[in-house]
């Protein structure tokens, strides 16, 4: 995934009432910009912190700009946009070396109601009628390791209750952990945070409910999945 333009370099004020964050650019100018992320951001939005910032001229909108990464430990960047992260996995939904579980499952239409359930699914592959979820990693707590959810998530929990029910009646179904960051090998359930996800998730996979883990590296430029991660539950 490619932005339209180079990313502009910031420093992270503060980020105040989930969607805003003030930011001061190297000119010395101080701005809102939009933050497309609804967790907590663990670890991802200490005052201090390098961002990067997209830009858009649409007209309409209240802020130009939204933050879409953030530098953490050792120059690592972390992609905390949640809306890339459709289009990262959409992206590689027939590469056999990252999915070989959906690279033969024929076409996927985006954001398809789940019949006679509560949600919309990510994806759905029309060739095995797949149903497939999402979820945006960007917390890390020790070396290596990501976890999801970083914030209580009783939509997370629903979610795998309904992928759990689909397996059960018969269809195929998916989550796909994305960890926008390049120092993660292995994705867990954040028991400590949300012990009800941690649960459900279990559950789903012992229920048959495939889970995987997928690890993207952020730049200027874009972003790339790269490489599969573990999960371990």
């Amino acid at each position: 995934m490619d932005y339209d333009a180079p990313l502009i370099p910031a420093v992270l004020e503060r980020r105040y009432k989930r969607f805003l964050a003030d930011v001061q650019l190297r000119s010395g100018e101080t701005l809102t910009a939009h933050c497309p992320n609804t967790g907590s951001m663990l670890g991802c939005a200490e005052p201090g912190m390098p961002v990067w910032l997209s830009h858009s001229d649409r007209a309409g909108r209240k802020y130009a700009h939204t933050w879409e990464q953030v530098g953490v430990a050792n120059g690592i960047r972390v992609g905390i946009h949640t809306g890339r992260t459709n289009r990262l996995v959409g992206e590689v939904l027939d590469s056999p070396e990252l999915m070989p579980e959906t690279a033969a499952g024929g076409p996927a239409r985006a954001e398809v109601t789940v019949p006679g359930l509560p949600m919309r699914a990510d994806f759905y592959q029309e060739g095995d009628g797949r149903f497939i979820e999402v979820k945006n990693v960007t917390a890390a707590v020790d070396q290596g390791l990501a976890v999801f959810p970083d914030a209580r998530s009783s939509r997370g929990v629903r979610h795998l209750e309904v992928l759990q029910a689909l397996v059960e009646g018969g269809t195929p179904a998916m989550l796909v952990f994305c960890a926008q960051r390049a120092d993660v090998h292995t994705v867990s359930p954040a028991d400590d945070i949300d012990p009800a996800y941690g649960q459900a998730l279990r559950r789903a996979m012992a229920a048959g409910v495939d889970v995987i883990a997928l690890g993207a590296e952020p730049t200027d430029a874009g972003i790339e999945v790269t490489r599969r991660l573990r999960v371990v539950a």
